[in-house]
């Protein structure tokens, strides 16, 4: 629905829209700032007709980092359902004698990304209650509803330690509300002087090894704390000096194995609801059999709501997770391949040039991904006529909102001005890389559609991008 004056190269503006003062403002910031160098992509579209407003360089491939994630979450949405829920189970192959289970006990993961140790222990307190006291057999758990692909290609070694590249599996533990699945929190504070620092970790958590090299040193020093795990093992790794007086540091790792991880969780519960195994018993991977019995199941919050702390705080496990649940729906099949075919598919059922679209993984983090202004406002275009809009729409960073779960990545942004809670947006960072795409309300009460790309750039674009989408929400027609 392109105007036939605007062309996706060239700066342009609809002038039956009356956006001539918005075209030269986009000018001025684009050719006054730090976007002149950079390598950019700008677009602006009517949200009501489609109607392309601005565009420079927008049909040039750049990396959308967490951008993507507006693709990942449309397309969950339109594939899975909004009120697509996942599922943990857990079931036995045997009967229950006198209180002891003569056979196996599974915990069958089916991807539920907010599955807390809280739910480990009210299944505990339920097995407790049919009066189970022994398990006369394994501890079995069942992560076979995915693949077992653990890391899409984009993460690096350096970053594969992290929350944020935290490994993919069908049974999975978060550690708090914001659900980084896959990860533990390491708390870090300074002793005393010369001393070990304090490090603190979730019960659970026993299952990895700290090795703490860091000491607390005097007021006076520089806080140089690094939280690391050792890439391919279970070893966290603590350096640096934590000044006394300092609140020392903090930070989410992921966990090598997590099915393991929730398996031994498991454990932990049901021995604190009193259960135990006998001598024989063994922790293991494995799939529950068809004849298995059902004993407690958990389903998790609907899709819609999910989508709050997904888009919000940018999830890159939820977006992961959410590729090869797609897979799983679509194919029989829980894998990166299948998911992001189905991601591709519903590009083309929207009409959008599939062949503008490169990415190896659903969550944004691969510097090979690539995708055009053009088309990401496109897709941002398209979605508004979907009946599950309001939920993506309420998903999406609000301007310049407090609180982690409206504002989101972008509550420190926009804190003033005319865009501050009138603009909703997916922000994306990596390396060299800054983006934002959504949409904006105007002065006159209409809301437009924006995606700004940039990368390759020495210093920051963001104030720039900030900027722009300022520009948009004070914007008149002439």
């Amino acid at each position: 629905m392109e105007n036939s004056t605007a062309t996706a190269n060239n700066k342009t503006i609809a002038a039956a829209f009356g956006y001539e003062s918005l075209q030269h403002e986009i000018d001025k910031i684009t050719y006054g700032s730090h976007l002149s160098n950079s390598v950019c992509g700008l677009a602006v579209r009517h949200a009501e007709t489609g109607e392309l407003l601005y565009a420079k360089n927008a049909d040039y491939g750049i990396t959308p980092a967490s951008s993507l994630k507006i693709l990942t979450a449309a397309a969950a949405l339109e594939t899975l359902g909004a009120d697509h829920r996942f599922s943990t189970a857990v079931l036995m192959d045997g009967t229950i004698d006198q209180g002891i289970l003569k056979g196996n006990l599974y915990l069958r993961g089916q991807g539920d990304p907010t599955l807390r140790k809280s739910d480990l222990d009210d299944f505990a307190a339920s097995l407790s209650k049919r009066g189970i006291r022994k398990v006369d057999g394994d501890l079995v758990g069942d992560d076979t509803w995915f693949d077992a692909a653990r890391l899409s290609p984009g993460i690096s070694q350096e970053d594969e330690s992290y929350y944020y590249a935290a490994r993919i599996s069908a049974l999975n533990l978060s550690p708090n509300a914001d659900f980084d699945t896959g990860s533990i929190k390491v708390d870090v504070k300074p002793s005393r002087i010369g001393r070990p620092v304090k490090v603190m970790l979730a019960a659970g958590s026993a299952f990895m090894e700290v090795d703490n090299r860091a000491v607390t040193v005097s007021k006076n020093k520089a806080n140089t704390l690094l939280i690391e795990r050792k890439a391919g093992t279970n070893k966290i790794i603590i350096t640096g000096n934590a000044p006394l007086g300092s609140s020392g540091t903090k930070d989410w790792i992921s966990v090598p194995d997590p099915t393991a991880y929730a398996i031994y969780n498991f454990q932990l519960a049901l021995a604190e609801s009193g259960i135990t195994f006998s001598g024989t018993s063994n922790t293991l991977d494995g799939k529950v059999p068809e004849t298995a019995q059902l004993l407690v199941s958990k389903k998790s919050m609907p899709l819609q709501k999910l989508l709050v702390p997904f888009l919000k705080l940018s999830n890159n496990s939820h977006a992961e997770v959410l590729a090869k649940e797609m897979g799983k729906a679509v194919y029989e099949d829980g894998s990166w391949n299948s998911g992001l075919r189905v991601m591709r598919e519903f590009l083309s059922s929207l009409g959008l040039d599939e062949s503008r679209w490169i990415f190896e993984d659903a969550s944004g983090m691969s510097h090979t991904n690539k995708v055009t202004a053009s088309e990401l406002t496109k897709l941002l275009y398209s979605v508004r006529f979907r009946p599950w809009f309001p939920h993506f729409s309420n998903g999406l960073p609000l301007a310049g909102a407090p609180g982690r779960l409206a504002g989101g990545t972008l509550r420190k942004r926009f804190k003033t001005g005319a865009a501050q809670k009138n603009a909703a947006a997916k922000t994306g960072t990596l390396t060299g890389v800054s983006s934002l795409s959504g949409y904006a309300k105007t002065k006159d009460g209409e809301w437009l559609i924006f995606t700004f790309l940039t990368q390759d750039f020495i210093t920051p674009t963001v104030p720039a991008i900030d900027r722009l989408v300022e520009a948009i929400a004070q914007s008149k027609k002439m």
